[in-house]
């Protein structure tokens, strides 16, 4: 489809490279904002191509399309990290505006490269070294008594990318099947964590930056499956530290629009950064309904240097939990399901990515305010595992 020429008279574009539901949520902020959001989607069915219409069809490795999709757009931005570096440096080069950019960008694509440089800028992080070969891996697991886990350098995420070897002899074969693969790996100490938790940030070109309540996040096989908004019984001066350390990653690393900072909170206390994201990201999703701003249009404003908006939340609680798919679809369609839901739970949020079932894939989530951690809690993983499975889990029947 042809592309819009640039009109300086008319609000501005945004270029989003990847059509998935994080491109699908930020054009739902554009939208209020006045703004069009064009996106580089691999299909005409990925969640952001079946609402925008302003749709590149390409691949993110390709650099004719990456032109193609930046085209007469104020900023270019991304629903994943995973666009070669030499191509944004050549879009730059070309004059693009490529937000957050190649250099901060890096960072988040590059496990290795984040590793060192935190390390360098004095941040906590667990320990860890690059295997390069069998050895390096083993040596670093003896060292740390096989509490170690092995991480692809570049493109792991949900679970995909990680392993925990608890010897040698299983270190050795996924070293040697990975590398002959061509992975690059790392190897850190596994760190003995009381929980998961993240301090999103956003920052524009100009400099100001806002921060969200740290939250914690809850994994199961991996994934994230639940975020609590603010993390519960988490002391102000932890917050205040994570909140701090974020803000301050993000002016050091040069980023712009939102960042996650994924964080380790061990047992005794202490913050180590697991993982960097420079996008909108899972942990904020619970801020679409239960922020003054969320943080899908304060990317949109931050890659576009408008003045950040309040981060202040709506409710003492707000709580997000996935949708992932069942091991099988239900027989029950999701419109219907949607209907149960709205009828048993209309404080429930619900926000679907348009994509297909199957198991653990995530589909959509809920968004659920109140005051009590507890009762929040488990009225959005119920309403969560309702819409994935079509089974209450407190049993409930409406016919009975």
């Amino acid at each position: 489809m042809s592309v819009r020429s640039f009109d300086p008279s008319s609000m501005p574009t945004v270029a989003m490279v990847g059509g998935g539901q994080l491109a699908r949520m930020t054009h739902q902020a554009a939208i209020a904002l006045g703004q069009r959001l064009r996106v580089l989607a691999a299909d005409l069915d990925d969640p952001a191509a079946q609402v925008t219409p302003d749709v590149v069809l390409g691949s993110h490795t390709d650099l004719a399309a990456l032109r193609k999709v930046a085209i007469g757009s104020h900023a270019l931005t991304f629903d994943h990290e995973h666009v070669p570096t030499e191509h944004l440096e050549a879009l730059v080069a070309e004059g693009v505006n490529v937000q957050p950019p190649p250099q901060a960008l890096v960072y988040a694509q590059d496990k290795l490269a984040m590793r060192r440089r935190l390390s360098e800028l004095g941040v906590p992080v667990p320990a860890f070294a690059p295997v390069a070969t069998v050895a390096d891996a083993v040596a670093f697991g003896v060292e740390h008594e096989w509490r170690v886990v092995l991480k692809a350098v570049r493109g792991g995420y949900d679970g995909r990318g990680v392993w925990m070897p608890e010897s040698e002899e299983v270190a050795a074969a996924i070293v040697k099947e990975q590398l002959e693969q061509g992975v690059s790996l790392l190897v850190e100490a596994k760190v003995d964590l009381r929980r998961e938790l993240s301090a999103m940030v956003a920052r524009s070109p100009f400099g100001q930056a806002a921060t969200w309540p740290v939250v914690e996040t809850v994994q199961r096989a991996g994934q994230c499956a639940v975020v609590i908004a603010p993390a519960p019984e988490l002391s102000d001066d932890l917050a205040t530290e994570a909140e701090t350390l974020a803000l301050n990653l993000a002016r050091e690393l040069g980023a712009v629009g939102a960042m996650a900072v994924e964080l380790f909170e061990t047992r005794d206390g202490a913050l180590l950064v697991n993982e960097l994201a420079m996008r909108p990201h899972n942990s904020g999703h619970w801020g679409m309904d239960g922020a003054r701003t969320g943080q899908f249009e304060q990317h949109v404003r931050a890659v576009l240097d408008y003045p950040l908006g309040s981060t202040e939340p709506l409710a003492p609680v707000v709580v997000m939990a996935n949708i992932l798919g069942a091991p099988s679809a239900p027989e029950m369609s999701m419109d219907e399901r949607l209907h149960h839901l709205f009828a048993r739970l209309p404080e429930a949020k619900v926000h679907l990515y348009g994509k297909g079932e199957r198991k653990d894939r995530k589909i959509g989530h809920v968004n659920v305010l109140g005051a009590d951690v507890a009762v929040v809690r488990e009225q959005a993983e119920r309403a969560a595992h309702w819409m994935s499975h079509a089974i209450w889990t407190d049993g409930w029947d409406p016919h009975e």
